[in-house]
């Protein structure tokens, strides 16, 4: 397991200013090199880490810093089907923006594009990254040994291809370089669009060479091999399903699956990473070091001025908007391994939180308050799965520094061996289905049971909470929700939405698999709709206010509070001010599962004599 040393990433950072001035007018934002510094610098493999160390915030953003949330979990990944908004629901990009260079302002309101570390049209880091190679292989072969060029040269190309994946995630067909862009010729710096198969061909390369000369351990502090293959397994399985479901193309599905689950193994079959730590503790622990379920993570130290503020978010000191809903605590599987729909057992019914607790799958305690609240004025349901239980249990009365402000200091676990198991299954469901070996129970028992059986806290013991009944293939819940999605495939989805809530895949996760409806009211009512109150409580009857309080009941019938029928406010809150977000699916001129290039960039290029392909689905006239 590996951290992140903040200290020689300011460093680095430091270097590369050196490196490449703070603005830049082309397309491509490549400043010039500083010919003295460049020709100085290459000099030692101590020198190439300095180098290397600059990228890691870009790519392992954790909890960010200070009160930088972008990226993080819970503050920067809450537009999914997962989330509710007090108000009007946050939109889809709607219309082809003018700019999108450098200018981030022009993306605040656009949370959708929070798919990789740096949405916008850029390839300043993949530029580095290029540099990066073309320095080790021209200027460093006398000064680094076989094995350490081998190694340098799998980290610059694991960059490059983590980078270019984020942006065909975002934008679809790219310009490709495998070289640095030669800033005199303006066929170089204006290249058209390159289609995304060639795109991830190129990644697809990258990757499998980092997988086998990237080093096994580089140190505690540095990505190794097996962090490489975490977020191998994680891009492969975004690029197989995506073509599996958009495309259409079994052989290139068949191809990034396979890839997949050839990374997981890597990891699988090292033995150094387990499920040994109970949820909770996997996000509040102040020091991760050594802890098999973790393959790398941010460290936060309050004596090197690094800490963040995602915690504070969870202290329920005050009032939160974007909520969880009902569309998520829904999909909680019950502890006894069954749907709550089409449970034998009425416990499974009932939605009061208490029961819940006790019903339902360990992460579901782990993740939310265990009282409804007043605090989430959209849900009722509180998020804390980012801070200790300690910080929770003053319930946001008196809390201690390290709870409030930008003082938090709890670790951040990137990339953890839960997900890695999590890709492995399904990829390995998804290849199933094109024609390869069928899952089996030892399979199963190998991912989704060995995380089902992760430990308890005590504190969840003690309000009845259970580990969940093992995965049998012969008896899969199957969901009247679930629509064309094969049962296993259905329940290996729900598994992830349990284990990865408010981290980085939700949405992602929806567009590989070309599920955005779930984003839609229309056909997804509960993703407006909190959990199951009772107004008349002491702790909630604030909420009663004519004409705003209204509850849904279990046959989906909607009572507002008209100041008179106080006793009939219990079901599921819905308060009456929330508002659908505009339509977004089968609209002419957008395509949600693909961000356009703005209008200044295609602008510039025909400016220049040259042309730049809007992104598919969206209007190609200027």
């Amino acid at each position: 397991m590996k951290t992140i040393n903040i200290k020689t990433i300011i460093l680095s950072i430091a270097t590369l200013v050196l490196f490449f001035f703070s603005s830049c007018d082309d397309v491509l934002d490549r400043p010039p090199l500083s010919e003295e510094n460049d020709n100085t610098f290459w000099a030692s493999e101590s020198q190439l880490r300095l180098y290397a160390n600059g990228f890691y915030p870009r790519y392992f953003v954790g909890y960010n810093s200070g009160w930088g949330t972008e990226y993080a979990p819970h503050i920067g990944y809450t537009f999914s089907d997962d989330i509710v908004y007090n108000g009007t629901q946050t939109n889809f990009e709607l219309s082809v923006p003018n700019d999108r260079g450098n200018n981030t302002s022009t993306l605040t309101n656009i949370p959708w594009l929070e798919l990789y570390s740096g949405p916008n049209w850029n390839f300043a880091w993949l530029r580095r990254a290029n540099i990066m190679i073309d320095r080790i292989e021209k200027r460093m072969s006398n000064i680094l040994t076989a094995d350490q060029k081998s190694h340098w040269m799998g980290i610059a190309r694991f960059f490059r291809g983590i980078d270019y994946a984020g942006l065909v995630q975002v934008f679809g067909d790219v310009p490709y370089y495998d070289h640095e862009v030669n800033n005199a010729d303006p066929n170089d710096l204006y290249k058209p669009r390159t289609p995304r198969d060639e795109v991830m061909d190129a990644v697809y390369d990258d990757l499998v060479f980092a997988m086998q000369n990237v080093k096994l351990d580089d140190g505690s502090l540095n990505v190794n091999r097996y962090v490489v293959a975490g977020f191998v397994s994680r891009l492969a399985l975004f690029e197989g399903t995506w073509q599996k479901y958009h495309k259409n193309n079994n052989d290139r599905a068949k191809k990034f699956l396979n890839l997949a689950v050839t990374a997981a193994d890597l990891i699988k079959n090292s033995g150094k990473y387990d499920i040994v730590t109970d949820f909770r503790t996997l996000f509040n622990s102040d020091n991760l070091a050594g802890n098999k379920d973790v393959i790398f993570y941010r460290h936060y130290d309050p004596a090197q001025s690094v800490t963040h503020c995602v915690s504070s978010y969870c202290n329920l000191s005050e009032n939160r908007y974007p909520n969880p809903n009902l569309a998520l605590i829904k999909a909680f599987i019950c502890n006894d391994g069954s749907d709550w729909q089409t449970s034998s057992d009425v416990a499974n019914k009932n939605f009061e939180m208490s029961n819940l607790i006790a019903t339902r799958d360990s992460r579901f305690e782990a993740t939310f308050f265990p009282k409804v609240t007043t605090r989430s004025l959209s849900s009722c349901i509180y998020t804390v799965k980012f801070i200790s239980r300690i910080g929770v249990s003053y319930e946001g009365n008196g809390l201690p520094a390290e709870f409030t402000s930008t003082n938090n200091k709890n670790d951040y676990p990137i990339i953890r061996y839960a997900e890695v198991l999590l890709n492995w299954i399904e990829a390995k469901a998804e290849l199933a289905t094109l024609g390869e070996a069928a899952v089996t129970q030892a399979d199963i028992d190998a991912s989704i049971n060995k995380i089902r059986d992760r430990k308890i806290a005590p504190e969840a013991e003690a309000l009845g909470v259970k580990k969940t009944a093992a995965m049998s293939l012969t008896n899969l819940p199957s969901s009247p929700d679930r629509g064309n999605v094969p049962q296993l495939i259905w329940e290996i989805r729900r598994e992830r939405r349990m284990e990865m809530a408010f981290e980085h895949s939700r949405l992602l996760d929806l567009k590989r698999w070309k599920k955005l409806e779930y984003m839609d009211y229309t056909s997804n009512p509960d993703i407006m709709r909190g959990t199951w109150i009772n107004a008349n409580s002491a702790a909630l009857n604030s909420l009663l206010k004519p004409g705003i309080l209204a509850v849904t009941d279990m046959t989906g019938k909607i009572t507002i509070y008209n100041g008179n029928n106080a006793a009939q406010m219990v079901g599921f809150y819905t308060p009456t001010n929330l508002q659908n977000r505009q339509p977004f699916l089968n609209v002419t001129g957008i395509n949600p599962y693909l961000a356009p290039v703005g209008k200044n960039e295609r602008i510039d290029y025909q400016k220049r004599g040259f042309d730049l392909a809007q992104t598919e689905g969206w209007p190609s006239d200027l």
